[in-house]
């Protein structure tokens, strides 16, 4: 099995069943199985051939899917793109894979050609051509050459590429894929995420070799993820925290029939405990699961299972490791083993991670004596004050018990005389001080660690992965600035 067989076992046995709902419209597995051939023959016209990357960025929604798919029948491999990106950071992204075309959506197109010098299929073009077209065999397809291009959500600068071989991904889908059930209509995904991200590629993947239906968001807006679960009866999906609290939050909430609803998974941002009670109490039906990872691990590669979460005693962790994985944590700089209870690195050797050996994730962690993983940060996000380091984490889960603080993200604020200070944005739901927060904070914390800077804003500067990444808060304080206190 490789990436472009993913649609073989459902299009064989349910080749009528909904594949994809897409913008109102139903796509089933025979007709996904006819737009990735096609994609595969535009793109086999305009020169891709094996062993050829293609840049995909934004054509969205089935065309996307097909994308993937087609790509990888060509015995080539797909570039996940966030649209978002500028042509020059395209142009940066493509010399570190060796992209050589693309395949967009019109509104992309002239980017990438600014891009780059290769063909560029546009989806549009694919997708009004029809179902008939010729389809280009299938060359044999070493399960080691790589099938699948993704990008690291990095807080900092651009993204790193992670090249993903056919046997990995073959391995994850026989570690989360069900048999098929032609028989009986199965439980109904829901994308959230966006597809360059692993939560939304692997997701797709595995919902579409175990032959059931994804429904697509193309963006998620809290009223819109309610009305879908409904209407479309969603039975489960993957959620990043932000997403989780903007879903809890809306007035709609109370009012739709989520009934259908049976699993939620949730990661990529850590997630209070507070939150979780909340999800667990409103939505009492629903097994909740929180998972982690990272795109170097092809997904998770630990989680607090639902029977963890009923148990509600270790709400602040993110469970154990999966059966297989070994997990150390080690002194960042001296790379000895730590022991119960210390912080340090994660190091993570797996048959999923996507190169051999043992790899430093650059998560902050501990593990208490039964083996479950509470996270600390991360490595880059450490904050240097005058040479005391120390991670955000701590500081915003102690601002985040402050009565009418909402959302809370902390960064280290550059400074030339202390190297760093600590910068807070808040989100609140009553009229607070900076002295309120600074004066709560020392009760908790030592007094290096309390914020000199404090910024009050409506929203957090969350990105398309859920993350808000540091370097975003850096630049809220520095627009925005209400004042600093030295200390």
């Amino acid at each position: 099995m490789n990436v472009g067989s993913v649609l073989d076992r459902a299009v064989t046995a349910v080749p009528d069943r909904t594949a994809l709902v897409d913008s109102g419209q139903h796509l089933s597995y025979a007709q996904l199985d006819q737009l990735a051939d096609r994609c595969a023959a535009k793109l086999h016209r305009g020169g891709v051939r094996q062993g050829d990357r293609v840049a995909v960025i934004g054509p969205g929604g089935a065309a996307a899917v097909a994308a993937i798919v087609g790509i990888a029948r060509l015995g080539a491999s797909s570039a996940q793109m966030n649209p978002q990106l500028t042509a020059g950071e395209v142009r940066t992204l493509g010399e570190m894979t060796g992209v050589s075309a693309g395949f967009v959506g019109t509104a992309h197109a002239a980017r990438l050609r600014t891009a780059f010098q290769g063909p560029v299929v546009e989806a549009e073009t694919v997708i009004a051509e029809g179902p008939d077209g010729p389809v280009v065999p299938r060359p044999g397809i070493d399960d080691d050459a790589c099938g699948l291009i993704l990008f690291s959500s990095g807080t900092t600068g651009l993204p790193k590429p992670v090249l993903i071989s056919h046997r990995t991904v073959a391995d994850r889908l026989n570690f989360y894929g069900a048999p098929i059930d032609a028989a009986t209509e199965p439980p109904v995904d829901m994308m959230t995420v966006p597809l360059f991200h692993i939560g939304g590629c692997l997701g797709l993947l595995i919902t579409m070799h175990s032959g059931k239906t994804m429904v697509m968001l193309p963006r998620f807006d809290a009223a819109a993820w309610l009305q879908m679960v409904e209407e479309h009866r969603v039975s489960q999906t993957f959620l990043v925290p932000t997403m989780l609290k903007r879903i809890l939050d809306h007035p709609d909430f109370a009012r739709r029939n989520l009934s259908s609803l049976r699993s939620i998974s949730y990661g990529a941002a850590p997630a209070s405990p507070e939150l979780i009670e909340r999800a667990l109490s409103q939505l009492p039906g629903v097994d909740f699961t929180n998972v982690f990872g990272q795109t170097e691990t092809l997904g998770a590669y630990a989680a607090l299972s639902p029977a963890d979460h009923r148990e509600g005693t270790k709400l602040d962790s993110v469970g154990r490791p999966f059966p297989g994985v070994e997990l150390r944590v080690v002194d960042v700089e001296t790379g000895e083993n730590l022991g119960p209870g210390l912080v340090g690195e994660a190091v993570v050797r797996a048959a999923q991670n996507v190169t051999a050996g043992w790899l430093r994730t650059g998560d902050l962690v501990s593990l208490d004596r039964d083996g479950y993983i509470f996270i600390k940060g991360r490595v880059k996000d450490t904050i240097n004050r005058g040479g005391e380091k120390f991670g955000p984490l701590e500081i915003e889960v102690v601002i985040a018990g402050l009565p009418g603080v909402e959302e809370v993200a902390v960064a280290g604020f550059p400074d030339n005389e202390l190297g760093e200070r600590v910068a807070a944005l808040i989100v609140a739901n009553r009229r607070l001080g900076l002295e309120d927060v600074r004066t709560h904070c020392e009760q908790f914390l030592a007094r290096f660690k309390v914020p000199e800077i404090i910024v009050f804003v409506d929203e957090l500067p969350v990105n398309e992965y859920g993350k808000i990444p540091r370097s975003a808060i850096v630049e809220v304080v520095r627009s925005r600035r209400t004042g600093a206190v030295p200390q």
